[in-house]
């Protein structure tokens, strides 16, 4: 069980997103309100799925405060209590704190923040003393929790590369990154560590080691180097198949007559890092128009993949930029129809899909 002790603070205003999202998680979690923290959010803030309660109703195994106020980290760094009741002492202790800039570079709360970590305790720290981002919050608590995915060091590719033509101009595509981005959270709400490579996406998943890149040379580059440390590579990045085949380094004006484009093949990252890691666990993905399944098993085969995610990008609402997918989960011996829902509950059939696989491979 979680138990979420929720400060007086403007983090509080972000709690019940955070305990909505670890109850997602699958995790049971109740809800104390610290002394005055009815100023800010009150019990039917946090929905029918969050319990706020007195006292907790069983021993819980983590204890997130969120937000932590300085008084809680004096009052728990000096050992007087825990800040709640009932057989809490034994409980894992996960600190959000949320103080104004000068208050966080304080030396006695820098200590007290010293004195929890020598402790065991986890700090999840944000910007200028302020809560952390609900994202970060959940992945850091998630982390702690352990999951099936714990120990697993995952690199993710997002987005669409840009193929400069001219110092404004590109080849690209439509991709939003959020298939690649559900998968990298996804991945955080099972305990894995997760880099995301991405390319061209302006938002970061919290939780996620992110790293931008534009075009396939730098996404190659990029992967090969993340790729070393990673235990599986989920390459659901869009990535263009042509390039330029030279570039000018200004604006092409329309007054300086036609132009003609020629392109020329780009790398194939997929065969690059196979080459140089043939152990490491690969899931590339098929994007097609019509049935996916062929083209999922011929990439299977010809790119030396372990699992290929085939989408139909031709069907209304479930192609480039929208929030709902339906794929097949290609292995060389399965295949696992994901009928059309949320891109995280695909990610999450992705996923599956890729432990067991990866414990077939680890059984033999």
């Amino acid at each position: 069980m979680i138990l979420h002790s929720v400060g007086p603070g403007p983090g509080a205003l972000a709690a019940p997103g955070i305990s909505r999202e670890i109850a997602g998680a699958g995790h049971w979690v109740e809800v104390i309100l610290e002394p005055n923290t009815r100023y800010f959010v009150g019990p039917a803030a946090f929905g029918d799925f969050v319990l706020p309660v007195e006292a907790p109703s069983e021993p819980p195994d983590v204890i997130l405060f969120a937000p932590a106020t300085a008084g809680i980290l004096s009052r728990l760094a000096r050992g007087l209590n825990r800040g709640t009741d009932r057989g809490t002492v034994s409980a894992r202790l996960v600190f959000a704190p949320d103080l104004d800039a000068s208050t966080g570079e304080h030396p006695a709360v820098r200590e007290n923040l010293a004195l929890l970590r020598e402790d065991g305790c986890r700090i999840i720290l944000g910007k200028e003393g302020e809560m952390a981002p609900a994202g970060e919050v959940v992945a850091g608590l998630l982390g702690v929790l352990g999951g099936p995915m714990s120990g697993l060091h995952l690199v993710v590719t997002a987005g669409g590369t840009h193929e400069p033509i001219d110092s404004v101009r590109f080849i690209g595509n439509r991709s939003s990154g959020k298939m690649g981005l559900a998968v990298a959270r996804e991945a955080l709400r099972l305990s894995a560590e997760v880099t995301v490579v991405a390319a061209n996406v302006e938002t970061e998943e919290p939780g996620a080691n992110t790293y931008h890149v534009e075009t396939v040379e730098e996404l190659r580059t990029e992967v090969l180097r993340r790729a070393e440390e990673a235990d599986a590579l989920v390459m659901a990045a869009a990535v263009s198949d042509f390039t330029p085949a030279w570039r000018v380094g200004k604006k092409i004006r329309r007054g300086e007559g036609a132009l003609s484009l020629k392109l020329a093949p780009t790398a194939d990252i997929l065969k690059s890092v196979r080459e140089r890691y043939p152990d490491l666990f690969v899931v590339g993905f098929a994007a097609t128009h019509g049935d996916p399944v062929a083209d999922a098993r011929e990439k299977l085969g010809s790119k030396g993949v372990d699992l290929v995610v085939g989408n139909d990008i031709s069907r209304l609402g479930i192609g480039f930029g929208s929030d709902e997918n339906e794929v097949y989960v290609v292995g060389r011996e399965s295949e696992r129809f994901v009928p059309r829902t949320s891109k995280v509950e695909v990610a999450h059939a992705i996923l599956d899909s890729m432990l067991m696989e990866m414990d077939k491979g680890r059984h033999g």
